[in-house]
């Protein structure tokens, strides 16, 4: 991901994700942060067909939504999977495999963690994901929404995915 793709990122974040509004300042922040973690997956009639977002943070402390970070966290222990998105056009032709795994490559020996939103904790459980719940990270949870679901993935935890 570039800077200049923000805009088209901003745009499949509408189609993807209209409930969760992030402004263009969040994609930049992470950026600029981590620009190993983020991704674009051009598409054949489409300005883009997918985006990813990861970057470190502390495991079980995600950020909540539409927060600009200004600086990754020093004591930063896991590799967090802020959103791995497909316009729906895309979906089913397991085109976001390779992002996953180069993602899981990303976060090297630390766990990995997300918030799985609209029901996919499925698809994540097929990569080595596992829910994870507790008080402190169901207050985490609010600003993804009812049905809300945090999971993490230990190093090592290979699971081949499944159709």
């Amino acid at each position: 991901m570039r800077a200049a793709d923000v805009p088209a990122v901003m745009r499949l974040a509408d189609v993807v994700h209209p409930t969760f509004f992030e402004g263009a300042s969040v994609f930049h922040d992470r950026l600029a942060l981590f620009p190993e973690g983020q991704w674009v997956l051009p598409g054949p009639g489409l300005e883009l067909a997918g985006y990813a977002v990861s970057y470190p943070a502390r495991l079980g402390a995600p950020p909540t939504l539409d927060t600009v970070l200004g600086a990754l966290p020093e004591d930063a222990d896991s590799l967090y999977i802020h959103d791995v998105a497909l316009h729906p056009a895309f979906r089913g032709r397991r085109l976001a495999e390779p992002v996953i795994a180069r993602l899981l490559r990303l976060a090297g020996g630390r766990p990995a963690m997300l918030v799985s939103v609209y029901g996919t904790a499925p698809f994540w459980a097929r990569f080595g994901f596992c829910e994870r719940q507790g008080e402190r990270i169901a207050a985490k949870l609010a600003s993804f929404g009812a049905g809300a679901v945090f999971m993490t993935r230990e190093p090592g935890e290979e699971k081949a995915a499944r159709d």
